[in-house]
């Protein structure tokens, strides 16, 4: 106690002397180690008031002390370098699960915990969160979870209906099914858009289809089945013989110097949609086309006869650009795509006994499709073909059957799943295997989240369209009404029609956006025709080069050629054996098992693979669309623009300026990837900015300087028109052809419209107007 009081009173009425005060302090942000340190000097003048004279007397001067104030100084930097390391091995963790979120190798998620302050500042005890969901869990709960016998239980509500024809009673009950079916899985909302729209209806009787030999008519048939939008007349013409009805199929008939105009031209189904094959017969002048299903190793499908439509769109064709809802005032116009001459199908046992009566040249080898084929009849032939089609035009309401599952954080953010209700015949494989899997998919992961504690970050939206048939136009139809909001919010669509045509082969169609989901998928989805091993390697590790581009048939097309949104199409058939039986009278559940002993374990399969797509989007921080896909398909377009370098610049005109488009492409890319690596992936404000940049980059590559009224659709890489980039390069082709042939003015509008639209897309990648490369 002595000393104590000895060094009480050094501190307050000794010598005067320097000195210095170290003290840790508890903050009120709870931190221990905050370390006060201050020099002064007592007053000369106040040191011996109230001082006892016995202390003063008895107690030696202090001394400095050297090693004390290094020991302190230590002290204070030992408990700083503390503190740093502290906070760098918690954010170093934080950050390694978030790279495993990214790969998909491991947990992904931060466990939700909340920290308050009490009013007095001190912290209270952490309250945990919810159960959280990682993404192998969640993987593994989806497979588990689906059901072969509720999907085969959802396809067998076709069985013993022979049409499902949109708009009218099987697909309207069928449609309000799927609406109790959504409201029975506890979807929080399910609701419907009905639509008014004109399709065209068969006539009260068949069309018919004759051969005309020295003025007599011999009807040739008269089939159930009908091509909509064709138009209803009576024409008569020489018949021409046109393998599939492509343009170099065209180009070949143009090399043999047989004239086809005023012609009734003949093409098998397969490689383009009917609608493109009957444009292309309509430019070389043609009165009317006839197609026949290509059936010669399948005696047993010669009889059969394909339903279709001749619409060159998607959509209500009589209100091309417009939604077609009840309140519209439809203006007086008429989509472009219209065929304006008659259309219709026939048997391949009709097209052969139609080749028996040509007399002309025997058909190319590859063209062969059915015994004793003819491209045409002789020049003495009198021979000729009489189409005579009746159709009618009709009105009808349609109804689209919505349901979703509300995100927990970005509701208004969200991945659609979609399926084709309506169809010509029994529909088994059109619309019968896509809804089921909606179904299922729908009950699955509504049950993970009402039983499972599962919180998708976005929100998922079932669609079930109505009048597929006539070229997606019920899907056409949602996207025309909402289109100022659906490319801001929706950022995949996943099609689930046709997903089952065969067991062999896959085909994929996607944007490449999704290609690294997609792989990743594959590589974790068992395939079912195999003991052992995934689909990846089924489809090989090239599998990039074989997407199939989509087709004006597909639903997914609109939402990806018109709406700017990424898609995914995909399903499983047999290369070389296609399903015969699609589109027509007899696509059957029978059938459909007839083709594959193994359908509903490839449908089970279809649907995991759509249902991780659909919960890897709504799950991750980060979106997994992969914007890098575009600059590479950008550069590998730029190589193929390299060999016309010269021929360009014979024109006076030069490619550069389209090369460094791509160029800042690739650079607003790695600006990106640069952004999004070094941001905080937890800041949800940040991290919305983030996806919702790479969100635009689909939306990016419609051409702004088109009218999607004229041109709807305007994806320069999956559209359709002079403006895409096939069209540009098939133009330079033709340059190399014939110089004179080209319209130089076209080429210049081509090249300008290429560059600002990969231009534009740079910018919006970039995201801040100051951060643009102004290059050009």
């Amino acid at each position: 106690m002595d000393h104590a009081r000895a060094a009480i009173s050094n501190l307050f009425g000794g010598e005067p002397t320097s000195y210095t005060r170290f003290s840790i302090a508890r903050q009120v942000d709870g931190d221990n180690s905050h370390v006060e340190m201050k020099l002064a000097a007592d007053d000369e003048e106040g040191g011996e008031t109230g001082r006892p004279e016995h202390l003063h007397a008895s107690m030696p001067p202090p001394r400095r002390n050297g090693k004390n104030l290094c020991f302190i100084v230590m002290a204070a930097v030992l408990l700083l370098l503390i503190g740093f390391l502290i906070g760098y091995l918690s954010y170093r963790g934080r950050m390694q699960r978030v790279n495993r979120c990214l790969d998909g190798s491991g947990n992904c998620e931060m466990t939700p915990t909340a920290s308050y302050l009490s009013e007095d500042g001190t912290e209270e005890e952490e309250v945990p969160g919810p159960r959280v969901l990682y993404w192998p869990e969640l993987r593994n709960m989806l497979s588990a979870k689906l059901s072969a016998a509720h999907l085969e239980a959802n396809l067998r509500q076709r069985e013993g209906k022979n049409s499902f024809e949109a708009g009218k009673a099987e697909d309207e009950s069928t449609a309000i099914y799927i609406h109790d079916q959504f409201t029975s899985f506890h979807l929080d909302d399910v609701w419907n858009d009905e639509h008014y729209i004109r399709l065209q209806d068969k006539g009260s009787s068949n069309n018919q289809v004759f051969i005309v030999e020295d003025g007599r008519e011999e009807l040739l048939q008269s089939p159930d089945a009908y091509v909509a939008y064709s138009k209803s007349d009576t024409v008569t013409g020489k018949p021409i013989y046109v393998n599939y009805g492509r343009k170099e199929d065209f180009q070949k008939i143009r090399n043999m110097g047989v004239p086809m105009n005023e012609t009734i031209i003949i093409f098998r189904a397969g490689k383009i949609t009917l609608a493109e094959k009957v444009a292309n017969a309509r430019e070389e002048g043609a009165v009317g086309a006839l197609m026949y299903l290509d059936s010669s190793d399948d005696k047993a499908t010669g009889s059969l006869v394909p339903f279709g439509h001749a619409h060159l769109g998607t959509g209500d064709p009589f209100t091309p650009g417009f939604p077609s809802f009840n309140h519209t005032q439809f203006p007086p116009v008429e989509s472009s795509g219209l065929p304006h001459i008659p259309v219709q199908t026939i048997s391949s046992e009709a097209a052969a006994a139609l080749f028996r009566k040509m007399d002309g040249e025997k058909c190319l080898l590859d063209w062969t499709s059915v015994m004793g084929c003819k491209v045409t009849v002789s020049n003495t032939s009198k021979m000729t073909v009489k189409l005579t089609v009746n159709n009618v035009m009709v009105d009808r309401k349609i109804l689209n059957i919505f349901g979703v599952i509300k995100g927990f954080e970005e509701p208004d953010r969200y991945v659609v799943l979609g399926a084709q209700r309506d169809s010509w015949g029994p529909g088994a494989a059109k619309a019968g295997v896509g809804t089921a899997i909606l179904l299922e998919l729908a009950r699955v992961i509504s049950d993970m989240v009402k039983n499972d504690d599962y919180k998708p970050r976005r929100s998922i939206i079932f669609a079930s369209w109505s009048a597929g048939e006539y070229g997606a136009v019920g899907a056409t139809e949602w996207l025309e009404g909402y289109s100022t909001t659906l490319h801001a919010k929706a950022f995949t669509y996943i099609n689930l029609d046709t997903a089952v045509l065969g067991s062999r082969h896959m085909k994929i169609s996607a944007s490449p956006l999704l290609y690294s989901l997609l792989e990743t998928t594959l590589k974790r989805v068992k395939d079912p025709t195999k003991d052992s091993g995934y689909l990846y390697s089924r489809v090989g590790s090239d599998w990039v080069k074989r997407v199939v581009p989509l087709d004006l048939d597909n639903a997914a097309f609109p939402f990806l050629a018109y709406s700017g949104i990424p898609v995914v199409s995909f399903g499983f058939y047999d290369e070389g054996d296609e399903y015969s039986f699609l589109g027509t009278a007899q696509d059957t559940l029978a059938n459909l098992k007839k083709k594959t002993d193994k359908l509903y374990a490839l449908m089970l399969t279809a649907a995991e693979v759509a249902g991780q797509i659909a919960l890897r989007l709504t799950h991750d921080h980060e979106l997994f669309l992969d914007f890098d896909r575009y600059s590479e398909e950008l550069l590998s377009f730029q190589e193929k623009l390299v060999p016309f370098d010269s021929d360009v610049k014979a024109l006076g005109l030069t490619l550069n300026w389209l090369y460094f488009a791509r160029g800042d492409f690739q650079r607003a890319a790695d600006a990106l990837r640069r952004d999004i690596s070094n941001s905080d992936r937890e800041n949800r404000i940040v991290r919305r900015a983030l996806n919702d940049r790479m969100m635009k980059v689909e939306y990016d590559f419609l051409s702004p300087f088109l009218s999607p009224k004229d041109a709807p659709f305007r994806h320069i890489f999956f559209g359709k028109g002079s403006h895409t980039l096939q069209s540009l390069l098939e133009n330079l082709e033709q340059l190399v052809v014939n110089k004179d042939s080209v319209d130089v003015n076209k080429l210049k509008e081509q090249l300008a419209l290429a560059t600002w639209t990969i231009k534009g897309a740079a910018n919006a990648l970039v995201g801040d107007i100051w951060n643009t490369d102004n290059e050009i």
